[in-house]
């Protein structure tokens, strides 16, 4: 008989990996595309993710407005919940004129916690443009903003993404413990 009293010790559950293949992002791409509402006569790539899908949608949108915008979180934090509660710091943004007035499309390959898309949206709001969110894959488990997701996404995982881009260039195989 077991001690109702006893606390349960957990392994941490490893998420589970999906590598992506380049026959996957175009099928991601072409699912993404049908579902734009507006014109878009901006885009903001999140660095680094955003930047391959970003022009890939970029060109089947004929977009020439194009920007970056790089996002770091402090790592120095002790507690994972502060890590979680704590805003971004901009590395790189662009300048309020470049997105004053235009319908922006800000994309990034993953929306996971929400805090990176969520971030650059309000800040493009408040240069006076009219961002909307776009992503590759939208993980819904990990969201920390309730019911608020991306604008538009072409998948919903629960898996830690691995990109075509990242592969054999030493992400995957820390990722997958190959080094």
């Amino acid at each position: 008989m077991t001690d109702p009293s006893a606390k349960e010790t957990r392994m941490p559950v490893e998420p589970r990996r999906e590598l992506i293949t380049w026959e996957e992002v175009d099928r991601l791409i072409d699912h993404l595309l049908p579902q734009f509402k507006r014109e878009f006569t901006a885009m903001v790539m999140v660095t680094r993710g955003g930047i391959i899908p970003g022009g890939l949608v970029a060109e089947a949108l004929n977009i020439t407005h194009i920007l970056t915008a790089a996002v770091d979180f402090p790592a120095q934090l002790k507690s994972e919940r502060a890590k979680m509660l704590a805003w971004p710091e901009f590395i790189q943004f662009p300048a309020d004129d470049k997105l004053r007035g235009r319908p922006t499309l800000i994309l990034d390959d993953v929306w996971g916690s929400g805090k990176t898309m969520t971030a650059v949206k309000h800040r493009v709001s408040a240069a006076g443009g009219f961002p909307e969110t776009c992503v590759l894959h939208f993980n819904p488990y990990r969201n920390l903003f309730g019911t608020v997701r991306p604008d538009y996404y072409a998948a919903i995982t629960d898996a830690y993404v691995v990109y075509p881009w990242e592969i054999d260039r030493g992400t995957d195989k820390v990722l997958l413990g190959e080094i």
